[in-house]
């Protein structure tokens, strides 16, 4: 077994490729990042592969996603709807325990649609900032993501009313065709 201080490694730097994998717009190193059944020692021939290993996500504001093939699925939406989205992640917290590691972060996101009308340029640019869990299993190949759930953060505001909505929420363009994490 590896050392403690290498694991932790190991998963940050497959945590951070995952979200420069997202940046870049490349579906094939996105769903590369994901368990497969044969991570897991399921035999394809008797189990559906999009189901098998039951891996989950929820973007903010979506419903579970379950399945590698519901989850790839939402991925390759989202890439096609977004034009621009870049992560800085911050409070990165890595802990691994065994062959199961769990990385929590926040994700402060910028992103960009298409811009108005057919311009060249990029639509506005929107920031959103969402917390995020991300749960990894060590694999033959490497550390791979068995879960993803990311949650917007409120923002405080000086009103006794509570915290005002970021933006992020359900109903604010965090849906299917909106920009997740």
């Amino acid at each position: 077994m590896n050392a403690p201080h290498v694991d932790v490694e190991q998963v940050e730097s497959a945590n951070t490729a995952f979200y420069e994998a997202l940046e870049q717009g490349d579906f094939e190193k996105v769903s590369a990042f994901w368990l497969t059944p044969s991570d897991l020692g399921v035999d394809e021939t008797y189990h559906d592969p999009a189901d098998a290993g039951v891996v989950s996500c929820v973007h903010p504001g979506w419903p579970v996603l379950t399945g590698r093939g519901e989850v790839l699925r939402s991925y390759a939406l989202i890439m096609a709807n977004t034009d621009y989205i870049q992560f800085f992640l911050t409070d990165v917290h890595v802990s691994v325990t065994g062959d199961t590691a769990l990385v929590t972060c926040t994700e402060n996101i910028l992103s960009g649609g298409p811009a108005p009308d057919g311009d060249e340029e990029l639509g506005p640019l929107v920031g959103q900032l969402v917390v995020a869990t991300n749960t990894f299993r060590r694999t033959p190949a490497g550390w791979k993501l068995w879960s993803h759930h990311a949650s917007p953060v409120l923002a405080e505001t000086d009103d006794e009313d509570g915290p005002e909505d970021t933006g992020t929420g359900p109903g604010t363009g965090a849906d299917p065709e909106g920009t997740p994490s």
